[in-house]
C-alpha cells in the first residue's frame, strides 16, 4: 500500500486522465489497500455499474493489478509505479519521434492513449485518411498520396519498435502483482524443503523463485514476434523457405516503460559528465553508451556490456573535434584515436587507482573493453541529489557535516575518547565539530535540524543492560535509504502540489472563461483578430505560468528519476 504523499499524487494523476469518478475508486484502493469489488463499491459510495466501469478502464491502462486470494475471492490493487509513470508520457512519445520519426511517435501516443492495442487495430486507426497525414507522406516520398502506403509506413514502424523492446506484449502475467508470484513461488519451494530449513536452504528457494519470475517475464516478452516464411514468387521449389520475424497479429501491446527510462537515465549521466568535465568527454560518454544501446533493456543493470574503444569510435561523427577538450602540451595534433584514449582514461580516472577515484569513475576501461558503470554513477547522482537538498535548506555547513558523516561513518557529537563496540563494529566517537572545523555551538542545532529533516539519523549504544543515558555512546551517522525514502515523498509531496498549482491556476475566472473561449473552431483559428488586447495579455501571462511549472514539474521529476528508477540496485548504499 502506497503512503499518503504518494496515494494522494496517484489519485490526482488518474483524476486528471480520467475523471472524477475514476480518480475516486482509484482513491479508495490506495488509501485501503488491496479490496475486492463489493468493498470498493461500499467504500466509493458510487453504483456497482460506475466501479465496474472505472476497474475496466483502469485493467485496460495497465493501473490495477487483479488476482484471485483463495477465500477471498477476486482483490484488487493500484500499480503505483505504472501510475507515477504517466507523468513522463510526453517524453516517451518524444523519443518515439527522435528514433523512428513521425509514424513511430503516432504509434506509442495512440497505445499510451489506449493503454493496449493489437497491431491490426493500430494500423486502422493511423491509416484514416487525413488531408495533414496526405502532405506529409507526398514530401517524404515525392508523390501524390496513396491511401494504401500509409499501412506499410506503420507496419514498419510497428515492427521496429516491437523487435527493439519499446513496445511489449501484455500478457496474463502482467495484470498480476509480481510480488504475489513470488511470494507464491517461494511457498512452493519452501515446502519441497524437508525438515527445519535453514537460511541456506531458505535463500536458495528465494533466489530460485526470483529465477523462475524473471524467466516467465522473459518468456513471455517473446510472444510478440513469430517466425513466417517470406514470400518469393521465383523461389526455386527445391529451396528452403526463407523465415523472417513478423509482429503477432492476435497480441496485445503495451508501452514498455523500462525500454525508454533508458534513454533518459543516458541523458542525465552524459549531463553529469559534461557539468564535471566538458562537451567533449560528454560526446565520448555518450558515443560509449550508443554502442551498448541496444543491448540496454532496463535501468536496472548495474554496468553495461563491454565494447572496444573501435565500436566507440564509430559512434563518433567525424565533425567532433576532441581536441577542443584537451590542452594538448605542443601545437601538434595527435590522432583521434589517442585523444578518444585520453578522455576514456579521464572518465575511468586512471590517474586515481584508488577506491575514492573508482567511486567517482564514470566507465571502467579495462585493456581494450569498456563498461559504463551504472551502479557507481547512481550511487554518485543520488548523494548530489541528498547534498542539494540540505544546502538548499540548511546552508554548506549542513553539506560538510553529511559528507563527514559518509567518510567516517557514525561520530560523536561531543567529545569522547576511544571508541565503543556495537555488533562487532568499532564506532569512532570522535567530536564533528573538531573534525570539521566548526564552532560547537553551531553544531549542535545544525544537527537537531538535520535530524528533523531525516537527513541524518542518531544511533544509540548503550555501555550498560538498564540503558542509562548517561552510560550512552549517542552517535550520528547518515541512514541513506531513510534518508532517500523521506526525499521521495517529499518529491511526490512537491509534484503534487505543482499539478494542484496549475489547475488553481486554470480555474480562476478570468482565465477560465479565455480559456474555453480559445477551444472554439473559429477563434483557434484566428486569435489575433477574435481575441481582444485584454484577452491576449491574460493568455500570455497563463502560458507563462505554466511554462514556469513545467519546467519546475521536470526538474523534480529528474530527481524523482535519480532516487527512485536509478535507486533499484542500490541496496547497501554504505
Amino acid at each position: 500500500m502506497a503512503d499518503s504523499d504518494t496515494a494522494r499524487l496517484c489519485t490526482q494523476i488518474i483524476r486528471s486522465h480520467f475523471g472524477p469518478l475514476t480518480g475516486a475508486v482509484a482513491g479508495v484502493i490506495l488509501v485501503r489497500g488491496r479490496l475486492a469489488l463489493p468493498h470498493i463499491v461500499r467504500f466509493s459510495g458510487l453504483k456497482p455499474r460506475t466501479v465496474r466501469a472505472a476497474v475496466l478502464v483502469l485493467v485496460q491502462h495497465n493501473l490495477l493489478w487483479h488476482s484471485h486470494v483463495d477465500g477471498e475471492g477476486e482483490m484488487l490493487e493500484v500499480n503505483v509505479e505504472e501510475c507515477l509513470m504517466r507523468l513522463r508520457y510526453g517524453r516517451y512519445v518524444a523519443q518515439a519521434e527522435e528514433l523512428f520519426g513521425k509514424a513511430g511517435s503516432e504509434i506509442v501516443q495512440l497505445v499510451l492513449d489506449h493503454g493496449k492495442l493489437r497491431p491490426p487495430e493500430i494500423i486502422s486507426q493511423l491509416s484514416v485518411y487525413d488531408p495533414i497525414k496526405g502532405e506529409y507522406l507526398a514530401r517524404c516520398f515525392g508523390s501524390y498520396y496513396i491511401p494504401v502506403a500509409a499501412p506499410a509506413i506503420y507496419s514498419q514502424a510497428l515492427h521496429k519498435l516491437v523487435d527493439a523492446f519499446y513496445l511489449k506484449p501484455s500478457t496474463v502475467l502482467s495484470h498480476q502483482s509480481p510480488r504475489d508470484r513470488q511470494i507464491r513461488y517461494e511457498k512452493e519451494e519452501k515446502a519441497k524443503i524437508s525438515g527445519f530449513p535453514t537460511s541456506k536452504e531458505l535463500r536458495e528457494a528465494k533466489e530460485t523463485a526470483e529465477a523462475r519470475l524473471k524467466r516467465e517475464e522473459e518468456e513471455a516478452e517473446q510472444i510478440g514476434m513469430k517466425r513466417k516464411a517470406k514470400d518469393q514468387p521465383h523461389r526455386p521449389s527445391k529451396r528452403k523457405a526463407v523465415e523472417e520475424d513478423v509482429v503477432a497479429e492476435e497480441v496485445y501491446f503495451r508501452v514498455n516503460c523500462d525500454r525508454f527510462n533508458v534513454h533518459v537515465r543516458n541523458d542525465i549521466i552524459v549531463t553529469a559528465a559534461v557539468e564535471r568535465f566538458n562537451e567533449s568527454a560528454g560526446l565520448v560518454l555518450r558515443a560509449a553508451l550508443k554502442a551498448t544501446e541496444g543491448k540496454q533493456k532496463s535501468v536496472s543493470d548495474i554496468r553495461s556490456d563491454p565494447t572496444s574503444v573501435a565500436n566507440i569510435s564509430m559512434q563518433l561523427s567525424e565533425e567532433v573535434d576532441l581536441s577542443a577538450g584537451l590542452a594538448l602540451p605542443s601545437s601538434k595534433k595527435p590522432s583521434n584515436m589517442t585523444m578518444l584514449r585520453d578522455f576514456l582514461g579521464i572518465l575511468a580516472s586512471a590517474d586515481n587507482p584508488t577506491p575514492s577515484g573508482r567511486a567517482a569513475s564514470f566507465i571502467s576501461f579495462t585493456g581494450s573493453k569498456v563498461q559504463v558503470e551504472f551502479e557507481i554513477i547512481g550511487r554518485r547522482l543520488r548523494q548530489r541529489v541528498l547534498e542539494t537538498i540540505a544546502r538548499e535548506r540548511h546552508g554548506d555547513e549542513a553539506v560538510r557535516i553529511i559528507r563527514l558523516l559518509l567518510d567516517a561513518g557514525k561520530m560523536d557529537e561531543k567529545q569522547a575518547s576511544g571508541g565503543a563496540i556495537y555488533k562487532g563494529v568499532l564506532l569512532i566517537a570522535v567530536q564533528i565539530s573538531k573534525v570539521g572545523m566548526m564552532a560547537n555551538k553551531d553544531v549542535r542545532p545544525l544537527l537537531s535540524a538535520l535530524s528533523a529533516d531525516t537527513l541524518i539519523s542518531l544511533q544509540e549504544v548503550p555501555k550498560s543492560a538498564d540503558r542509562n543515558p548517561t552510560r550512552t555512546f549517542y552517535l550520528w551517522y547518515v541512514d541513506l535509504q531513510k534518508a532517500y525514502s523521506v526525499l521521495l515523498r517529499n518529491l511526490y509531496k512537491t509534484l503534487y502540489n505543482i499539478v494542484a498549482r496549475r489547475e488553481a491556476e486554470a480555474e480562476e475566472p478570468t482565465v477560465k472563461a479565455v480559456l474555453e473561449k480559445r477551444q472554439r473552431s473559429d477563434v483557434s483559428q484566428d486569435e489575433e483578430h477574435l481575441l481582444t488586447r485584454v484577452e491576449r495579455e491574460v493568455l500570455a501571462e497563463w502560458d507563462k505560468k505554466r511554462e514556469k511549472l513545467a519546467v519546475l514539474q521536470l526538474r523534480v521529476e529528474e530527481a524523482v528519476f535519480i532516487l527512485r528508477d536509478l535507486g533499484t540496485f542500490g541496496i547497501d548504499e554504505e
